[in-house]
């Protein structure tokens, strides 16, 4: 049964609390609890029916916390509870913005060094701890990348993009004010190259690439890509969403970027899904320095002794990106995150989850299309062009894996695979667990085959099951009454 709604639940007078009667006048031009009730109707319930009702509906949710969670693209590992302990000392939870720098030392000190721990892991120069979020941080690195061009007095109006990349990639362009040129993908899953030289001119401001790509897939012409772009005299951005794979193992700055942004939420454990917040740090080649967000925490010396400040003496600089100094309880789990792995531990990070994704994928081949039969990295695409032969498609199986106990994964991107089912598993699963799945999206094979409309009906256990989609996407009801 599901849950009703809470105004469903509602019993007249009833009331969670009883306050003392007033021994003191109302004031005349009060809002009296009366006229409130009148002019915001809510529901009258007890302290514990709405416990119940919250406790109950949290329970109906798929979570990092209760389920496998292989949503592609997105890095759903687990976060380990201790950072957010620490994230939440009064420390750290307590303090205010304006707090002057020697109250502050501490949570300064903690920027700092996450700065140059992300430098060090990109292999870029330096780091802006401000943007908010992935796209937040693409935005910034194309502000900086406009900022550049405009001090060379060039008029460069065009930013490349393969068709396998987030869509926020072109939307970011987009809203920088460049014009979006796709590029396609060659049979290997990478960019194709003919199609890049012809794209390539003194147009062209910057190439946005995912690497490993949306695909899970390393690009075995990357240092071929980014010659090319530089010999037009373009930058390298690297979207650090798919991070995960190569950390310790290859930094984008070596294989040629120019900036970076690293997705905290997603590679280092930040709690994210249900909007945020994010972190989306960004990282500059030496070049691009003069134009980062300001401020930028730095040390120096004072009567001997180490001190951290506030620098925002950066006369290129595109400005503030956002309030403040970014997520800052996120900057602190970040570099928890960073400091229990150390630098062995990152590599074994991304050894795990490339393992784990390989795994899932031989076990799963043969079951489904695979576009792209080579070694994937954190995460493989799949297709349900098998299955669609029956009549059931991505959605189906994504909804039909509810009834296994899953989350689904990422289903219809990227749209350059038909039917695609977009598997990342993490490196934090199990082994029981991963063959869990694999013998779920088996069954969901076979059922497909010889039971095609079970699969379509599905799911089955869940509170509500099969919704008009596009009806709720253009016409949603956000209304209680």
């Amino acid at each position: 049964m599901p849950e009703p709604l809470i105004f469903e639940k509602s019993s007249p007078e009833r009331k969670g609390y009883l306050f003392p009667s007033l021994d003191v006048p109302i004031f005349e031009n009060s809002l009296s609890s009366e006229a409130a009730r009148e002019d915001l109707p809510l529901p009258e319930l007890s302290e514990l029916d709405v416990v119940r009702h919250f406790t109950r509906l949290s329970q109906e949710n798929f979570s990092i916390d209760t389920h496998f969670y292989p949503l592609g693209s997105c890095t759903m590992k687990y976060n380990p509870k201790i950072h957010d302990e620490l994230a939440s000392l009064s420390g750290f939870s307590d303090l205010h913005p304006f707090q002057p720098e020697d109250q502050v030392q501490g949570a300064l000190e903690i920027m700092f060094q996450l700065q140059n721990l992300l430098a060090e892991i990109t292999g870029m120069d330096s780091i802006s701890l401000e943007p908010a979020a992935g796209a937040h941080g693409e935005f910034t690195g194309l502000l900086m990348v406009q900022a550049y061009f405009k001090d060379k007095k060039e008029s460069r109006r065009q930013v490349l993009v393969p068709d396998s990349s987030h869509g926020t990639n072109p939307a970011t362009a987009a809203m920088a004010g460049y014009e979006v040129v796709q590029i396609p993908s060659n049979s290997r899953g990478g960019v194709e190259l003919e199609s890049l030289k012809q794209s390539l001119s003194e147009n062209v401001a910057a190439l946005m690439l995912t690497n490993p790509n949306t695909l899970g897939l390393f690009d075995e012409n990357i240092l071929e890509i980014t010659r090319l772009v530089h010999e037009k005299g373009g930058i390298l951005y690297y979207d650090g969403a798919n991070l995960n794979p190569i950390l310790g193992i290859a930094r984008p700055g070596d294989f040629g970027f120019d900036v970076v942004h690293v997705n905290l939420h997603k590679t280092f454990t930040i709690p994210h899904g249900g909007g945020g917040p994010g972190a989306g740090p960004v990282g500059v080649k030496k070049f691009l320095e003069p134009y980062l967000p300001v401020p930028i925490v730095k040390k120096k010396k004072n009567s001997g002794q180490e001190w951290y400040y506030l620098d925002d003496h950066y006369p290129k600089s595109i400005g503030k990106i956002k309030a403040y100094y970014g997520n800052f309880l996120h900057l602190v789990r970040g570099l928890a995150y960073i400091l229990s792995q150390g630098a062995e531990g990152l590599k074994r990070i991304a050894e795990l989850s490339v393992l784990n994704a390989n795994y899932m994928k031989e076990a799963l081949k043969k079951y489904y299309d695979l576009p792209y039969d080579r070694m994937c990295q954190h995460e493989f695409v799949l297709s349900a062009k098998k299955q669609k032969a029956y009549g059931v498609k991505a959605s189906d199986i994504a909804k039909r894996l509810l009834d296994y106990g899953f989350h689904p994964p990422t289903i219809y991107f990227p749209l350059i695979v038909e039917e695609a089912l977009m598997i990342e598993p993490t490196e934090t699963e199990s082994r029981e667990m991963l063959d869990k799945f694999i013998r779920a999206m088996i069954q969901i094979a076979e059922e497909a085959e010889k039971n095609p409309s079970l699969v379509k009906g599905a799911p089955y256990t869940t509170p509500i099951s099969r919704v008009d989609e596009v009806l709720a996407a253009r016409k949603p009801n956000l209304c209680w009454c």
